[in-house]
């Protein structure tokens, strides 16, 4: 079995194509795919942030919150279940974050609403640090949105523009398979522009 883990940030749109390629693409197949917490918050700490930027990561911050909150009361399960509601709401259908749509989503998923209140708990900060520094560590570096690790090794990335139809998604995650256990394979990169198209809604399997 293929242990493969994408760490990512909630409000990135990069990341949330990626997870529904790879949950796609790993459905049926012998590799185990979990969903993890970085920050761009957290990975931005001290740098200088430029406007059209800043309001991603005061979202990132707030949601990262919420995100620590139900990854420690229901693990990596709960985190992938609040994800895919979160990321249809907001990067599918681009409805606005608010705490009255985030105490809805989860109450749908039978979770305490009252877990909402945690997007302006600051005390939650050292725990959303604490997960971005593991995605960091499973990088070996520094790094931002997403990263997935193969079987340990961390590589930036996939970032992909656009999910790909289930055929092209399935060759991918072999190729990305096959990269990640070639012993010296490193990087590979070329120029992209976003946002990235979202696209509909692929289910979590």
């Amino acid at each position: 079995m293929t242990a493969i883990e994408l760490y990512l940030d909630p409000v990135c749109p990069f990341g949330w194509v990626s997870a529904q390629w790879l949950l796609g693409a790993g459905s049926g197949t012998d590799s185990q795919i979990t969903l993890r917490q970085m920050s761009l918050a957290v990975l931005n700490e001290g740098h200088d942030v430029d406007a059209g930027h800043r309001p991603m990561i005061d979202r990132s911050r707030r949601v990262g919150r919420l995100f620590a909150a139900v990854a420690d009361r229901h693990g990596a399960e709960g985190f992938t279940a609040l994800y895919q509601e979160f990321g249809v709401s907001t990067h599918v259908r681009g409805n606005p974050m608010t705490g009255e749509a985030l105490t809805t989503t989860l109450a749908a998923l039978g979770m305490d609403p009252a877990l909402a209140k945690a997007a302006e708990d600051s005390g939650l900060d050292p725990m959303v640090a604490r997960a971005h520094l593991a995605s960091q560590q499973a990088l070996g570096g520094r790094g931002g949105c997403p990263i997935v690790a193969v079987d340990g090794r961390g590589f930036v990335g996939p970032v992909l523009t656009e999910i790909p139809a289930a055929e092209g998604g399935a060759d991918l995650l072999g190729a990305l398979i096959t990269m990640a256990s070639t012993p010296g394979f490193a990087a590979l990169q070329r120029p992209y522009s976003g946002p990235p198209a979202t696209g509909e809604h692929t289910p979590t399997p």
